[in-house]
């Protein structure tokens, strides 16, 4: 077993060292936020992701995970350094590499001789010669493993992997990385390292590709008098195609894809590659927020300022509480500015958040719905299938659903005279 400082300790960096400490290793996990270390220290998760603080109380009572404030005191005694800090999209559409190349420097004098530094961040290609050049160390190797976690998932991702992606030069470093997985059942691919910082962006960029077709989808069957809902059943058969990724919403976002896909564009424009397609795959999503928030406004009526609006969901997914570019607060932006009044409930989000300044947050979906003239479901929350449709149509004044995910029983809904918009239906 390896000794492996993991720095960061984001929704990547915790859920990577938790895992590694599940799989034997000895982790020490570095951040510069000392009240987060503390809480940390004591088993508290700063985010919601299932499984995760069940994984960190198991590493921390066999004295497999440590927490510490700063980098240095993580890499001085480690062999293996990941590299989990945040790499935010730029003004440029390209990503922001500061806090990379920051952490980097920070570790370089302070590593024991012959360790291996791991990008895990999502980083354009060519960074492992950008972290190379901050480390300054040239006994050191650099080597890419592209993380494909998905929020809500995240750790069950971990542990049992589609593949593990290796990038290196050198064969020696590329096969102690692999080491680290040897309990693992998944293919490992070792390539190159620009071949293996594609792959993340390109695998991120075809999702997002294949959401913004099922939505262009969606409103062609709408125009055509078609039920999306069928018609991805029907595709999702032929093995070539699959079901994932087929289901139509209010527009994608989260943490990745967004950022993913711009980046990827940008990569393109400055080789001098005219990536077209990646483009309208980001005019389609931008077109979804507002054609899903114009469902709304027209079951508002003419004059919206004296309505009501309800919103189920404000996370960007439903088993996270991340925020971060997120469908229902593009929507949500739109319909308040039609001069809405705005009442939402998300049980991850318990309190009024920025983003929303005009839009008040709410502790139970039925209050929320009190008095309100239309709904609007926004994350696919598992439990808004199961409100008490009674009381829902006893609270509210109106009785429109537009239903962002098609998640709840329409016939249900319609036997209490609810109107039901939804996505391609």
């Amino acid at each position: 077993m390896a000794t492996i400082a993991v720095i960061g300790t984001g929704y990547v960096g915790l859920t990577t060292g938790a895992c590694f400490a599940h799989l034997g290793h000895d982790v020490i996990c570095a951040d510069i936020d000392e009240e987060k270390i503390a809480r940390l220290k004591e088993g508290q998760i700063p985010i919601v992701e299932d499984g995760l603080d069940r994984v960190v109380a198991e590493a921390l009572s066999a004295g497999k995970i440590r927490f510490v404030v700063g980098a240095t005191n993580a890499s001085e005694h480690a062999e293996f350094h990941y590299l989990c800090v945040p790499t935010p999209q730029g003004s440029d559409g390209r990503a922001d590499l500061r806090f990379l190349e920051a952490a980097a420097a920070e570790i370089g004098p302070s590593l024991p001789a012959n360790s291996v530094v791991v990008n895990k961040s999502t980083v354009p290609v060519g960074s492992t010669e950008v972290v190379a050049k901050h480390l300054d160390r040239p006994d050191v190797r650099v080597v890419s493993n592209p993380e494909f976690l998905r929020e809500g998932t995240a750790v069950q991702d971990f542990l049992h992997p589609d593949r593990v992606v290796i990038g290196s030069s050198d064969q020696e470093a590329a096969i102690r990385v692999a080491a680290l997985y040897s309990k693992v059942r998944a293919p490992i691919m070792v390539t190159d390292p620009v071949s293996a910082e594609t792959i993340k962006y390109a695998s991120n960029a075809f999702l997002a590709t294949k959401l913004s077709f099922v939505n262009a989808i969606a409103t062609l069957c709408e125009h055509v008098g078609a039920d999306v809902n069928d018609v991805t059943l029907g595709m999702g058969y032929d093995t070539r195609i699959g079901k994932e990724f087929l289901k139509p919403g209010p527009g994608w976002g989260g943490s990745c894809f967004p950022k993913d896909v711009a980046a990827l564009a940008r990569i393109a424009d400055d080789y001098d590659y005219d990536f077209a397609l990646l483009r309208e795959v980001l005019n389609v999503n931008e077109a979804q927020f507002q054609r899903t928030a114009q469902k709304v406004i027209d079951a508002l009526g003419p004059d919206p300022s004296s309505k009501k609006v309800a919103a189920w969901g404000l996370t960007f997914k439903a088993g996270t509480d991340d925020l971060r570019e997120s469908p229902a607060i593009e929507v949500l932006q739109r319909v308040s500015g039609s001069g809405a009044q705005v009442v939402a409930f998300d049980p991850a989000i318990p309190s009024e958040i920025p983003q929303l300044p005009l839009v008040t947050v709410e502790s139970d979906p039925l209050v929320a719905a009190k008095n309100a003239d239309v709904l609007v479901v926004l994350t696919e929350w598992p439990e808004f299938k199961f409100v008490d449709f009674d009381q829902l149509a006893d609270q509210m004044r109106g009785r429109t659903v537009v239903d962002g995910r098609n998640l709840l029983d329409r016939s249900t809904l319609k036997r209490r005279n609810f109107e039901v918009i939804g996505i391609g239906r």
